[in-house]
């Protein structure tokens, strides 16, 4: 018995399952730089990937080319948002747009919605950057993920690939 629950335990935290895991995302409706505006519930019935980021974080860099490959490999059967917030702007986001060929929206926020999502609070202020919603069709948190060393295979390697692999499996057998 305690081997399959430290087993149990081991796949837990070894998927990432943080504390917002299995919490309905919250609710956000946000701008991308051209004024149009993405409602996290029109993505209802699809797996949905929210990336929180800063255009000059170090991480995010190599975090968005492996959001384009999951956006190459996946197709429409995986939708991506990523999510800035002061100080970045329409500028400094054209300009990783343009500069690391990112083809996803990037939605402006001044912290409502980050903070939502994530149970930003006085007693808990702190984002790490990136941080990763994985979101099932139901709108449920399977994964929060933010970077850490640990976790490095996921943000700039073929980790994320094994997550989303098992998610699509799972909502495909449910059909």
């Amino acid at each position: 018995m305690k081997k399959h629950l430290a087993l149990l335990l081991f796949f837990a935290f070894a998927a990432g399952a943080g504390p917002l895991a299995g919490k309905r995302v919250a609710s956000f409706a946000l701008p991308d730089a051209q004024g149009r505006y993405h409602d996290v519930l029109d993505y209802r019935g699809k797996l949905l990937l929210i990336d929180i980021m800063r255009t000059d974080c170090p991480h995010c860099i190599p975090f968005a080319k492996t959001l384009e490959r999951v956006k190459s490999r996946y197709g429409d059967r995986i939708h991506i948002l990523s999510i800035v917030n002061p100080p970045d702007n329409q500028q400094t986001v054209a300009n990783f747009v343009a500069r690391h060929k990112v083809s996803y929206p990037i939605l402006f926020d001044f912290g409502q919605a980050v903070a939502a999502m994530l149970n930003i609070t006085p007693q808990n202020p702190t984002i790490k950057l990136p941080t990763l919603l994985v979101v099932d069709a139901n709108g449920i948190i399977r994964e929060d993920l933010f970077y850490d060393d640990t976790l490095k295979n996921i943000f700039d390697g073929d980790g994320l690939f094994r997550i989303l692999d098992r998610l699509l499996a799972e909502q495909g057998a449910k059909k």
